[in-house]
């Protein structure tokens, strides 16, 4: 059917406004045919500029598994990352609004570039840049991360610092018809040291950030002696959502590092999950009885003790997670371990792993990494090879579909770290995985018919990040 009719249908009925009424609704949407993604160039050598790609996954259609369309930015080494909507479910019902803008923060030039998918799906344009003097001028910050839209017709996007590099979590506000910078969400002088995601839950009146690291001090690379050295994060900060102040924060655990935080999508739900990087440990928080929060871990992949590596203990390094939308399974991404892992969250107090499969990393055979003691496998993986082609680093960003059925995968992390870690991901360029879910019993296994190698782009190999779809997914709604 034409992608035209596609759109309509995701929006609900066509009159409703943006997205879909509740999660459940939401996955009975259609199937995505196009996938957005940015693609990096910055720390590759190549000078050329980062691009929005447009890829096609229509399985009918005689361009699968191909970007059909590459929009550049104007500038170079701005390190695209996340991408966020001007209007998303939060919105339903507001006929005003229509899911037409992808915004675009660039992580390392603090840049905002808004781009037209509206006008052309297949072909997406650009429509304002906001320039990195507005942001620090007018918000004092700096290392735009995480964009998310709001109900009340705004975009807000978390940060990472201040312009001059250190740690600070504020959040900009823009209005999501001008694209003008309103200032800064939070209110009063308390702030939290560090910023990265956040999600909000406005029926508990609660939005929970996140905490990467300094940016100063990550932007080149990771330096073990940071460690130890308040560098990296280790808090959940609470804010009331209609005050916009700073009133908890949640400790789990020196050099934790949580990064992804994703609330249950049901709206009415008083908990969700949190991934922590450098600690590799899954924190589910939630909602007390006194009526503050608080997190507990459910989730610990153990380290790996190895030779040939960076430590002598390789970390599994979790570093994207997401709940299906109906809220009964989570995904997550161990970078450096190399594999891919789905639990079932019926308890969301016991998770239980019921899928697991290894797309890459560090620890394969054959490697320099030689595993000594390992308290979960009996041997190295076998290298992860698909379509003739040997696969660079490991499973970072994942997007699933709205049925919960296939699980996209790319394995760029961040363009410094790429290259600290993965070498070979620098030369080779990055690629986009499809993974077959089973959403009866669980399970994953590789769709060795889908591969997206963006080794072979025209300007030479890139980094290829996070997913998105033109009729939003499970990481960019919030239903309200």
């Amino acid at each position: 059917f034409l992608f035209v009719s596609v759109l309509l249908n995701t929006e609900g009925c066509g009159a409703c406004g943006p997205g879909f009424a509740s999660p459940l609704d939401a996955m009975k949407g259609p199937r995505e045919e196009i996938l957005y993604v940015p693609c990096i160039y910055r720390n590759t050598g190549r000078k050329k500029p980062d691009f929005l790609a447009t890829l096609d996954v229509n399985p009918r259609s005689p361009q699968y598994c191909q970007v059909i369309h590459r929009l550049p930015m104007p500038n170079l080494g701005d390190e695209l990352h996340h991408s966020g909507w001007n209007a998303c479910s939060s919105c339903f019902g507001d006929t005003t609004k229509k899911r037409n803008r992808l915004i675009l923060p660039s992580l390392i030039s603090t840049r905002i570039y808004v781009v037209d998918v509206g006008t052309d799906p297949r072909a997406p344009r650009l429509f304002k840049v906001i320039n990195p003097e507005d942001v620090f001028w007018k918000c004092n910050l700096g290392y735009p991360h995480t964009s998310h839209c709001l109900g009340s017709g705004e975009v807000m996007i978390s940060t990472l610092g201040d312009p001059a590099g250190n740690g600070k979590g504020g959040f900009i506000l823009l209005d999501a018809e001008t694209f003008e910078i309103k200032g800064n969400w939070e209110k009063g002088d308390n702030v939290p040291p560090m910023g990265y995601d956040f999600w909000y839950q406005p029926r508990h009146n609660v939005l929970i950030s996140t905490e990467w690291g300094i940016p100063k001090c990550l932007g080149y690379g990771f330096n073990p002696n940071d460690l130890k050295k308040g560098r990296y994060g280790r808090r959940l900060n609470v804010w009331d959502w209609t005050t916009h102040t700073y009133i908890q924060a949640i400790d789990v655990g020196e050099d934790a590092a949580p990064l992804e935080i994703r609330f249950l999508h049901n709206p009415n739900a008083a908990e969700g999950f949190v991934g922590c990087t450098i600690s590799s440990a899954i924190h589910r928080f939630y909602k007390t009885e006194r009526g503050d929060w608080a997190a507990e871990k459910v989730i610990q992949v153990p380290s790996k003790k190895v030779e040939g590596w960076l430590l002598p203990d390789m970390p599994g390094f979790i570093t994207d997670i997401l709940i299906s939308l109906d809220d009964r399974f989570l995904y997550f991404s161990n970078w450096l371990h190399g594999d891919i892992r789905q639990y079932d969250i019926s308890n969301t107090r016991q998770p239980k792993l019921v899928g697991q499969v290894f797309v890459g990393g560090s620890i394969s055979k054959g490697g320099p990494v030689t595993v000594c003691r390992d308290e979960e496998l009996q041997s190295q993986p076998d290298p992860f090879v698909i379509k003739g082609k040997k696969v660079a680093g490991g499973p970072q960003m994942i997007q699933l579909s709205l049925d919960g059925k296939r699980l996209y995968v790319t394995t760029s992390l961040y363009s410094a770290w790429d290259k600290q870690f993965y070498p070979d991901l620098i030369r080779d360029g990055s690629v986009m995985l499809q993974l077959d879910v089973d959403t009866e019993r669980g399970g994953l296994s590789v769709n060795e018919n889908f591969l997206v190698d963006f080794g072979k782009e025209p300007d030479g190999p890139c980094l290829a990040h996070e997913i998105r779809y033109p009729g939003g997914d499970c990481t960019s709604d919030i239903w309200v």
